[in-house]
């Protein structure tokens, strides 16, 4: 059966690769203390936060657009363009610094700022959590859509987005910590703040799925439904 041909999906895998590593280089680079407390954890998230439920909101569409498979070659595309960046980090951490650039910035700056990425552990947190949760909701989302016959995109991705975004969340977390790039006492604190937030990114950015997912339908002239579909990860 021949591939369908369609105009914009390469827009949109470059997008989301470049929304992928770069906020893997931000939630290695810096967290951020929100100011307060919930049931008396503090509140604070790792910088990638602030952009990577865009790459959810991004799996929704293609697979309500273009459906499940079209998604899967999505996502392991983004993996590639992260392991090429965090191979990059890797070799760039191991040259020898000029003198001049070590006077005024450090490899110790370089390893506290980029020693995720440089070291794998945020790309194998990355890698791990993003399968689990991304593949969760993604597959998720497609049955549902298959069950309500199209309708009610918000409650699929809203409720598809609940089981993959915890999952994602703690065990990117949970990874991350292992390997050292967080600290044990920010745990359960960077679990619950990210989790929170990549949900409310999802309920506010509902519209903007429903406008995006619309004109993508009628300017592809595509609606996959994933009837009889094998959810394999290859």
């Amino acid at each position: 059966m021949k591939t369908p041909s369609y105009r914009y999906l390469d827009s949109i895998t470059a997008l989301f690769a470049v929304i992928l590593v770069t906020s893997n280089v931000a939630s290695s680079a810096k967290i951020v203390d929100m100011g307060f407390s919930v049931f008396g954890t503090r509140l604070a998230f790792d910088g990638g936060t602030l952009l990577f439920p865009l790459s959810y909101i991004i799996g929704d569409i293609l697979t309500e657009v273009y459906g499940f498979k079209a998604a899967r070659r999505v996502i392991w595309t983004g993996f590639v363009c992260l392991a090429v960046s965090a191979l990059l980090f890797f070799i760039l951490g191991r040259l020898p610094p000029d003198a001049t650039w070590e006077s005024y910035a450090g490899s110790g700056a370089y390893r506290a700022i980029l020693g995720g990425m440089s070291s794998g552990g945020i790309v194998f947190a990355s890698l791990a959590a993003y399968l689990l949760g991304e593949f969760s909701n993604s597959v998720i989302l497609s049955k549902m859509k298959v069950m309500f016959k199209g309708r009610y995109l918000w409650v699929r991705t809203i409720g598809s987005s609940i089981i993959g975004e915890f999952l994602d969340s703690l065990v990117f977390v949970a990874i991350a910590t292992i390997a050292g790039v967080f600290s044990r006492e920010l745990f359960f604190t960077l679990v619950l703040t990210n989790y929170l937030l990549k949900l409310c990114l999802e309920v506010i950015f509902t519209p903007a799925t429903y406008l995006a997912a619309g004109l993508l339908k009628k300017a592809e002239g595509a609606d996959v439904y994933d009837d009889g579909v094998k959810y394999r990860l290859f």
